[in-house]
This record gives structure tokens, sequence and C-alpha cells, in this order.
């Protein structure tokens, strides 16, 4: 349809006349713009709009959309201020979390095994403990029991129970895991004593010597059972020879009025301080 230049426009569709905004019945400029119109409702309840006037449903209150941020990445809404403050470390007193070798040298009677199994177990990393002696009665069958007499046999199987141990302590650490040992090593056989150790373990290995008075040890001794108790002229010969750990620079702790708790708080503090200054040996 043609109308004059300058003639009214026609009034727009109404509902029923095709649809608006169409190819062929865009609104002109000025014009009203109606409502789109409103589609069928599905069969079933419905809930009805929040503007039945203009014939649109309002938002729910998780589809209003959040404020602009200039502080945004992504998905993800940056902390406002500045570069996050890195959170302050607490200082812990003895070794902390470090990962350590220990070797707990004393005489048969001065209580490496009962103060190495606390000092491991109180330690708030992963801690393994490690006995000569345990892993030397691994052997049932032909074990050499040196209460018997020391012979080449029993020489043979301290030995490779050393290498042994070893072993697990270098697989304890390469896996995070702090190690402490124990074992009766002599200053006189620098070879296949605490040489040994450092060979088998590394050069990071921590020496300490658990070394109380006789009469503590020979009291102690006596109240084992088994092929751990020795007679009281072994266990004095022994305490003898470990008095030779005096003067070669390794730390020695004298438990003789200590308990097993204290015993163990003070080798922590020794530890401590050999990190921070390690002996030479």
């Amino acid at each position: 349809m043609q109308h004059a230049v300058g003639a009214p426009l026609p009034p727009p569709h109404r509902p029923g006349h095709g649809p608006v905004g169409g190819p062929h019945h865009a609104p002109q400029p000025g014009g009203p713009v109606p409502p789109p119109p409103i589609p069928p409702a599905p069969p079933g309840p419905r809930t009805p709009p929040a503007h039945p006037a203009q014939g649109w449903a309002a938002p729910g209150p998780d589809q209003q959309p959040a404020p602009p941020s200039r502080e945004v990445t992504g998905h993800f809404r940056l902390p406002p201020g500045g570069l996050v403050p890195v959170p302050a470390q607490p200082v812990e007193p003895g070794t902390g979390t470090a990962t350590l070798a220990v070797l707990l040298i004393g005489p048969a009677g001065a209580g490496k095994t009962t103060v190495a199994k606390l000092w491991a177990a109180r330690r708030r990393v992963p801690t393994a403990h490690v006995s000569l002696d345990d892993v030397r009665e691994w052997v049932r069958s032909g074990f050499a029991d040196p209460q018997a007499g020391w012979n080449d046999q029993s020489e043979a199987q301290y030995r490779l129970a050393r290498r042994t141990c070893g072993f697990a302590a270098r697989n304890f650490l390469a896996n995070g895991i702090s190690c402490i040992l124990d074992d009766a090593v002599f200053p006189d056989r620098p070879v296949i004593g605490l040489g040994g150790w450092k060979r088998h373990v590394g050069p990071g290995l921590l020496p300490v010597v658990l070394l109380p008075g006789l009469e503590i040890v020979l009291e102690r001794n006596a109240a084992r059972s088994g092929n751990r108790r020795l007679s009281d002229e072994e266990v004095a010969r022994i305490h003898g020879r470990m008095a030779g750990w005096y003067g070669s620079g390794l730390p020695i702790i004298d438990n003789s009025t200590y308990d097993v708790e204290t015993t163990a708080r003070v080798l922590d503090d020794v530890l401590a301080r050999a990190l921070a200054s390690p002996p030479s040996w």
C-alpha cells in the first residue's frame, strides 16, 4: 500500500496481524514499540510473572547479574589491596621439621633403644627408628650370640646388620623420612664403627653418645632378659671402652639422672645445635 507524503502513518499492527519486527513490518522510527507477543504457557501450574502489565517475568535471585568489577580475571575475583603477605613461620625449639639421620651411640644398658623410640615418636614429622640389635636378630637359624664368645661369625653378622641398617636409613631419607639408629660403637675401632656408619648412611649422619655412669648401666642391664643381658664384667669392659669418646668432639649426654622423656628432650636440643654447627668426625 502506498501513502501520500506527509500523510499520518498507519496504526501499528495489533496482535493477530503479523509479527512485529519482521522483515516487512519493522517499527518506524519515533513510533511506539509494542512488547513482544507472550508465548503460550506450558501445561501445569505456572508462577505468575512479577510484572503482568509488561508481560516479562522478573529474574530470580540466582539470575541477578553481578556488578561489574575492574579487578576480575576470568571468573576469579582478585583480592583487594596490594600483595598478599607471607604468613610468619613459628620458631620451634629443637630440630623442628628437619629431615636428619642420627646415630645414637652407647654401651649396653645406656637406654639407647628406649630413648630413640621416644624421640622418633614425639617428632611432628615422620621419623623411623632402626635398632642394630633388632636387625641382627632377624637371623634365626645359625644366629651367632655374642654371649657365647666373639668370633668371625658374630663379627660377620654385625657387619651385615650395620649395612642393612644403612640401606634402610638411606631409603627412609630418600623418601623424606628422618631416621635414628642405635649401636654400641667403640671409639677404638673407627674403621668398622663410626667410619662404617658414615659409609653406609652418608656424611650427613649426626652421631651422639649416650653415656651414663657405670652403676646406672649395670642396674639397667640387670633388668634385661634373653641374649641382650650381658655379664657385669662385659658391661664394665664395654663402658670403659666407651669412655674413649670423651675428647673426640662428639656430643655426649650423661643421662644418669635423667628419665626417658628428659633424655629425649636433651637429645633433640643437642641435635639442633649439631644441625647449626655439625661436628667434625
